[in-house]
């Protein structure tokens, strides 16, 4: 696999696919970007509360990752608030409504960016605009 740019899973959620697309080229650790990617489907409702993900050894084998990578992705997960561990259904989506901290660590990651975006003289109204271009992908509502 060490050829391979990106390697593509899907699985079924319900009757729809939810897909994966993993980029072994990435300087971005495989958990993080399967990470990523669970809360990429989450903003866009390709999960709701209370869905189920698949199984470590599911999602491992589907995408073609180690069962430890997975199993990283998803405690890193549940650590943030995104997930929780149910006995009979193994990670299930559970979104922590804890709005303060959330504005607090998107402020702080945010500072970062923005202070990276000013270095590269990218103005205020174009970060606006791409806010407003990421955010048009997203059905949940504020």
């Amino acid at each position: 696999m060490s050829d391979c740019i990106g390697q593509t899973g899907s699985f079924a959620k319900g009757h729809e696919k939810m897909y994966i697309e993993i980029d072994f080229n990435s300087e971005e650790a495989l958990y993080l970007q399967l990470r990523n990617q669970i809360i990429i489907g989450i903003a866009t409702s390709q999960f709701q509360e209370g869905d189920a993900l698949p199984s470590v050894r599911q999602l491992a084998d589907t995408i073609g990752i180690n069962m430890h990578t997975v199993n990283k992705a998803y405690s890193v997960l549940k650590q943030e608030g995104f997930v929780k561990v149910d006995r009979r259904k193994g990670a299930v989506i559970a979104i922590d409504i804890d709005k303060m901290q959330a504005r607090e660590d998107l402020k702080r990651n945010m500072q970062v960016l923005l202070a990276k975006s000013s270095c590269k003289q990218i103005s205020r109204e174009e970060v606006h605009a791409l806010i407003d271009e990421i955010y048009e992908g997203y059905e949940t509502e504020i």
